[in-house]
């Protein structure tokens, strides 16, 4: 069942559409100025073959960005997606190539993942004042600059339909500039003037408010804390609440285990440091119900509690217990004669290490045989 889950989850819907994006582009520029053969050859117009691999460079591009849309869990990305999986599958028929196969097949096959996992992407796209006024400056400027150029396109050498305007528009904006189009008189040399000052003004807007929430997810990584598009993407993770002596060898085990998981603690020193080290964090109270919801316990496959504290362990796993009745809680005991009230707390096991250690000990010192395996001890241990 878990197998399933991961085979038509939010990871697999994520990772094929990537993958989709990935040999939509490399299948595009190979048949943009190659005449491949294949099967569909004898049917398929030359130009319609170099169209399609064109276009199919543009829908792998523009499927890149909507990956970035997926992570962050938006349902405008989600949209955009299925939109274009269908798209990516058409331009591969068309291309006639060998090399497009796959990306017929994987185009196809993800759809119907994409599609299972709806519910997961149910965030608005939420642009800020800035992001909003960047494409308004950038939808303006090119407007602007296309219009004015087609109007005064006799003044122009080298416009003559609004494809050129657009394209005179795009290559002044950018500053890059070309020189193949070239105003002949004095008002559209004004307006050219206008074009380029409007124009780097919105393009400079435009990638602060890209780079902005770069920056953000930046810090939040330095201060230990994971971004929204991060915990969106929660799925049969392990979640490790609270930190201390106790949880270093669990982190261990997990991260050589290769288990995603999540550790949730109010010390933000703690949380920085483990941040470093590439682990997930979390920065929070792991007893309180709002850092439990960011954290997708709904989603959690176990819960792991050990720190030094049992009586704030006792609290994490009550509300760990109350907002997800079926997982399974694994906790660890400081001091053994709160095994049982960590238990009634709503833990399924309690581990105490120190009683562990000691009838490990006890057990080492008395045997006669020749020197066994720790694991083996364990495991004796474990039955009696």
């Amino acid at each position: 069942m878990v197998r399933g889950r991961r085979l038509v989850g939010v990871h697999a819907a994520v990772t094929l559409t990537t993958l989709v994006a990935v040999l939509s582009v490399l299948t595009g520029i190979a048949n943009i100025g190659v005449t491949t053969v294949g099967p569909l050859d004898p049917y398929v117009p030359e130009y319609a073959q170099r169209l399609a691999g064109f276009t199919g460079t543009l829908t792998g591009f523009l499927m890149l960005a909507a990956v970035s849309g997926l992570r962050r869990g938006l349902r405008a990305a989600w949209y955009v997606v299925l939109v274009l999986l269908p798209i990516t599958a058409a331009q591969g028929v068309l291309q006639a190539s060998q090399v497009s196969f796959p990306l017929i097949v994987l185009s196809l096959l993800s759809i119907p993942v994409v599609a299972l996992n709806r519910g997961r992407f149910s965030s608005p796209i939420g642009l800020t004042t800035t992001q909003m006024a960047a494409a308004i400056a950038l939808t303006g400027v090119q407007a602007y600059g296309t219009v004015g150029a087609y109007i005064l396109r006799e003044e122009f050498n080298g416009v003559n339909t609004m494809l050129d305007a657009f394209y005179f528009t795009i290559v002044t904006a950018t500053t890059v500039g070309y020189g193949d189009v070239a105003p002949t008189t004095q008002e559209a040399r004004l307006f050219g003037m206008s074009v380029v000052v409007f124009g780097a003004a919105s393009f400079a807007v435009a990638l602060g408010s890209l780079l902005g929430p770069a920056i953000e997810a930046r810090l939040s990584h330095a201060l230990g804390k994971m971004t929204d598009s991060q915990l969106e993407l929660l799925e049969d993770h392990v979640l490790v609440l609270g930190y201390g002596e106790l949880t270093e060898p669990i982190l261990t085990e997990l991260h050589d285990a290769g288990r995603d998981f999540v550790v949730v603690t109010d010390d933000q020193t703690h949380a920085a440091e483990l941040s470093d080290r590439g682990y997930n964090v979390f920065t929070g109270d792991p007893s309180d119900e709002e850092p439990m919801h960011r954290v997708r316990i709904e989603d959690a496959r176990a819960v792991l509690v050990a720190t030094e504290n049992d009586a704030e362990d006792a609290l994490t796993i009550l509300t760990a217990r109350e907002l997800r009745p079926d997982v399974r809680i694994v906790a660890a005991a400081t001091d053994r004669e709160n095994i049982r009230k960590l238990r009634r707390a709503g833990a399924d096991d309690v581990i105490s290490p120190a009683s562990i250690g000691g009838r490990l000990l006890v057990k080492s010192a008395f045997e006669e045989t020749e020197e066994r395996d720790t694991d083996e001890v364990l495991d004796e241990l474990a039955g009696e």
